[in-house]
C-alpha cells in the first residue's frame, strides 16, 4: 500500500510540475490589440528608395509583418554594391514599446550593428526609435531613427547621429519610401502634408 501510494505522489508532483513549466495558453493577438503595437503598420509593404534631396534611386525595401504582429522585418537592398542589411522590430506586448536590430554583413563597422529603441509617437504617427554606435576608444555616437508617413502615401526615413551626447544632429540618410505599384513621380516632391 505505501507503494502505491508512493507512487501516486510521485505522479502527482510530476504532473504538477509539467503544468509549472508549460507557457500559459495566448489570449487574442497581444500585439495587435494595443494601439503602440500597431504603430509600424504604415511602413508595411515593398518600397522604391529615392534620396530626399535629389530623387535618385537609393534602393528598394521589403517590409514584412510576421508572428501576429509581434515581428516586423525589414530587408533593405542599396543600390550600392554590399550595402543590404536587415531588421528586426520586435513588439514587447508587457512593456509597450518597439525595439529594432539591424544588422549588415559587415558588424565590425560603426552602424553595420545597431540596437535602438522606440522613444516615442509622435505627431501624425512619425514614430522615433534611438540607439547608440560604440566606435570603441570612448567614442560613443547617438543614433535615431524617425519614420514619418505622408498622406500620399509615401514614408520619410530620416536617420541622424550625434556626436555630442545629443546637442546637436547631422542626418546620415534622408530618403522617401514609395510603395511600389504606386505613383513613380511622387520622388522627392516635397508637396503633400505629412500629416
Amino acid at each position: 500500500m505505501r507503494g502505491i501510494l508512493a507512487a501516486a505522489a510521485i505522479a502527482t508532483a510530476l504532473g504538477t510540475m509539467a503544468t509549472a513549466d508549460t507557457l500559459p495558453t495566448p489570449h487574442g493577438i497581444p500585439c495587435r490589440s494595443d494601439m503602440r503595437g500597431r504603430a509600424l503598420d504604415f511602413w508595411i509593404g515593398y518600397w522604391k528608395v529615392v534620396d530626399a534631396k535629389d530623387g535618385s534611386l537609393a534602393g528598394t525595401n521589403l517590409v514584412e509583418r510576421k508572428l501576429d504582429g509581434c515581428a516586423v522585418i525589414e530587408n533593405w537592398h542599396g543600390v550600392t554594391a554590399g550595402d543590404d542589411g536587415m531588421s528586426l522590430f520586435s513588439y514587447n506586448a508587457r512593456a509597450h514599446t518597439w525595439e529594432q536590430t539591424w544588422v549588415t554583413q559587415d558588424t565590425s563597422r560603426a552602424g553595420g550593428l545597431k540596437h535602438k529603441k522606440m522613444i516615442g509617437v509622435f505627431y501624425g504617427n512619425a514614430v522615433k526609435f534611438q540607439g547608440a554606435i560604440d566606435r570603441g576608444k570612448g567614442q560613443i555616437i547617438l543614433d535615431r531613427t524617425t519614420l514619418t508617413p505622408y498622406r500620399d502615401g509615401r514614408v520619410r526615413q530620416t536617420i541622424e547621429w550625434s556626436k555630442d551626447n545629443g546637442k546637436t544632429w547631422k542626418a546620415v540618410f534622408d530618403a522617401f519610401y514609395i510603395r511600389k505599384g504606386t505613383n513613380p513621380d511622387l520622388g522627392n516632391s516635397p508637396s503633400g502634408d505629412p500629416h
